[in-house]
């Protein structure tokens, strides 16, 4: 119980600010609540700092995240995913690697940051942010001021790309299910692709998530190919079968979570009344999720993350961006 009660202060912190960011998301044009709660608790946590009582509650943020994506699976018909698969899989597969390959080819030639860095820019820009850069960090063993840069800078991204997306988006037109798919097959991180995903609509919001679990599922593809090439020459850790089941762990357990309401819901195994209570405790799941995200911003990255690797992850992500939109519009 004691562990429990340590959590108290920052959940209930979390759910002040999902209420505050309802209410004024009714007075802010265009605004969502998912977005407004963000800029809320990003405000509070630059100003005056998160109180230490409340630290642990709000580290459990992602935790949230991650349930209010499985128990949107129930909302989310398997026929929706099969006739998606091949499109999507196509998508997140081509995007994937165009990134991989933009950023290290700038990260090795064009603007020169040290071989691991420019790997770990490229696995946290490809696949799922910081999540990728942990994950791949444990194969290659890299100096851990190389792993600060890298995740302080998918970090700063993800904050930018949180706002930027949607209001492009909305300046070109694009229909709910071109935006949802090209968030997730571009932007870093699955809590900042599911706001900008549902600020935009809900089935884009749907679209977003189910690109994105694509695409998180690949870390561990990514990661042992990434250990695989660093330890050809025996410059970091022998590539052992315990590593490799390591690196398989990081694979994130919700998208199972996910894939399993989505087939459960299509067999009629819940009620339209429990889709519907389980689509409100998701919604609310997030509004507490990106409650945490905000507390999570600090402007101060903005001024500490070196220009080069921010140079190479954005001429990355434009050069990845601009590609999949010109091919998605094209194809829809």
């Amino acid at each position: 119980m004691s562990g429990i009660r340590r959590l108290v202060p920052g959940l209930a912190l979390l759910v002040v600010c999902g209420l505050i960011a309802r209410w004024l998301a009714e007075f802010v044009p265009l605004g969502s609540p998912l977005v407004v709660v963000i800029g809320v608790s990003a405000l509070i946590a630059n100003a005056v700092g998160i109180p230490e009582s409340a630290e642990p509650g709000v580290d459990t943020h992602g935790r949230w995240l991650e349930a209010g994506i499985v128990l949107m699976g129930a909302s989310v018909g398997l026929e929706r995913l099969i006739e998606a698969g091949g499109p999507v899989l196509l998508v997140v597969v081509t995007a994937v690697c165009v990134s991989i390959v933009s950023v290290e080819v700038l990260a090795r030639f064009l603007l020169p940051v040290p071989e691991k860095l420019g790997s770990l820019l490229a696995a946290g820009s490809s696949i799922c942010g910081v999540s990728a850069v942990a994950a791949v960090a444990a194969s290659i063993d890299p100096d851990r001021r190389q792993v600060a840069y890298a995740a302080g800078t998918i970090l700063l991204f993800d904050a930018v790309t949180l706002v930027v997306y949607p209001i492009v988006g909305r300046t070109l037109g694009l229909s709910d299910l071109v935006f949802g798919v090209w968030a997730g097959a571009t932007m870093f991180s699955t809590g900042p692709v599911t706001a900008a995903g549902f600020a935009y609509s809900q089935p884009a919001g749907e679209w977003a998530v189910i690109v994105k679990l694509a695409r998180n599922a690949l870390i561990g593809a990514v990661a042992v190919g990434y250990a695989t090439y660093y330890s050809r020459d025996g410059g970091s850790e022998a590539f052992t079968g315990m590593r490799l089941l390591r690196i398989w762990r990081t694979v994130p357990a919700f998208i199972v979570g996910f894939l399993a309401l989505v087939v459960l819901a299509t067999l009629g195994a819940f009620s339209s009344a429990q889709i519907a209570a389980m689509d409100r405790v998701s919604s609310w799941l997030f509004l507490v999720a990106f409650a945490g995200l905000g507390f999570r911003i600090d402007v101060r990255e903005f001024f500490d993350v070196g220009m080069r690797p921010a140079a190479v992850v954005l001429a990355g992500l434009f050069v990845v961006s601009t590609s999949v939109l010109l091919v998605l519009r094209a194809v829809f």
